[in-house]
This record gives structure tokens, sequence and C-alpha cells, in this order.
């Protein structure tokens, strides 16, 4: 790769790639305390469920809200309402399917960011053919690798949200199946409690993630500063 082109890519890249990863350290931080709301109401839930006793005459009224099912912090927090003879509440059906979105997204992500570090680390070979970006190397390679490791985080996250779905699939959530287990194992608080654990750690390694590219601006800034530094360079808008 000739010398000018190989620096007409680290400006493109400077200028495109800088903001996109703006936005992106952003959103792991938004997903992370997206995931938080949705792990506390459903682990209130689950500590509800653990001692709780079934309502041996719940009330005529299939739409009354069922008083041994509820736990007031999971409707503040998601909407969650059980009824004395209802199915599965709206909002767990909800909340299973912005999991399986989360996790496909985090992994569709995470596998496209790895494709284009693997091809940023083969470009940036180049930069080693210019002795006056010397004090800048290091910066632009820590930018790849800090977004390599985004990458697998994001990869992680929705292996982990995907777990978690799928852990949430095993409960029957009907006001006479719950009960049942209340009167019995009690496994539907304890599967809840795995669920959680799991979103709880998608969210911290989303908030990691964010972190990672939070940190690349300083990298990018200094890079930036050095090839507008270059002859015949015109500085970046």
């Amino acid at each position: 790769m000739a010398g000018g082109e190989s620096l007409d890519i680290a400006r493109n890249l400077d200028r495109y790639y800088r903001e996109h990863e703006k936005f992106y350290a952003r959103r792991p931080l938004q997903e992370a305390a997206v995931l938080e709301q949705t792990s506390a109401a459903l682990r209130a839930l689950a500590e509800h469920w653990s001692t709780a006793k079934p309502d041996p005459a719940p009330a005529a009224n299939a739409f009354a809200g069922a008083e041994d099912l509820n736990d007031e912090r999971a409707t503040e927090l998601a909407g969650i309402v059980f009824t004395d003879g209802g199915q599965e509440p709206a909002d767990i059906t909800r909340i299973k399917n912005e999991l399986k979105m989360a996790a496909e997204d985090n992994q569709r992500g995470g596998a496209w960011l790895a494709a284009a570090m693997d091809a940023s680390w083969a470009t940036a070979e180049a930069l080693l053919g210019h002795p006056e970006l010397a004090d800048v190397l290091s910066e632009r390679h820590r930018i790849i690798v800090n977004d390599w490791h985004a990458a697998a985080l994001a990869t992680l996250t929705g292996r982990s949200l995907e777990r978690a779905a799928a852990i949430l699939n095993q409960i029957d959530f009907s006001a006479r199946s719950l009960r049942d287990d209340l009167d019995g194992s009690r496994i539907s608080a304890t599967l809840l409690h795995a669920a959680c654990d799991l979103i709880d750690h998608a969210a911290d390694l989303a908030a990691q993630s964010g972190v990672l590219i939070d940190d690349n601006q300083r990298c990018w800034r200094r890079f930036r500063q050095r090839v507008d530094e270059l002859p015949g360079a015109a500085p970046q808008p």
C-alpha cells in the first residue's frame, strides 16, 4: 500500500469511526441500565416466591391481581402483574422477547466488530512505514485492541442473555402452575434467580464495553492531531 494511500485511509477511519465509536460508547451503558432494571424486577418476584404461601381461595374474578404471586417492585419496575386466573403476563412475554432480541443484536454486532478489527489491524501495519507517526502508533493499535475486546464482550453479553431467556422459558408463568410450585419445590424462584444472575452479568459485560470505547477517545484525539500535522494534510472537520 502506497504511503499516501495508507494515510488517506487513516484519515478516513479517524473521521468516521471515531464518531461511530462515540455512539457505541453510550449504547452499552444504556443497555446495561435497562438490563439491571429488568433483573431487579424479576429478582423481586424470585425473592417473593421464595417465601410466599399459595392463596387457597383466589378471587373469583380472573382479572383480579394475585396477592400471592405479585410483588409491587416488579410491577413498578417492569409492569408485571399476575392475575388470579391468568396465563403468562404480557410483560413477562415482552421481557423474554426483548432478551432474545438483545442477545441477537449483541452477537451480530460482536461478530461484525471483530471482523472490522481484523481488517483494521492489517491496515494499520502500513502505518509502520511512516516514521513521523511513531509516537502515535501505540494509540492507533490500542484503539483496535480495545474494539476487539469490546467485540468479545458484546458476543458474551449476547450469549448470556440468550441463556437467560432460555431459562425463563423453563418456567410456567400461569397462576395455577406457579401456585402449585409455591406449594412444592419452588423451582420457579430458583430458575428466576439463575436468569437474573446471567442478566446481571450481561449488564456488567456491557458496561465494561462502554468503558473500553471511552478509553479510545484519548487515543483518537492524539492520533488525529498527529496525522493533521503531516505535510499536505487537510485538517479533518
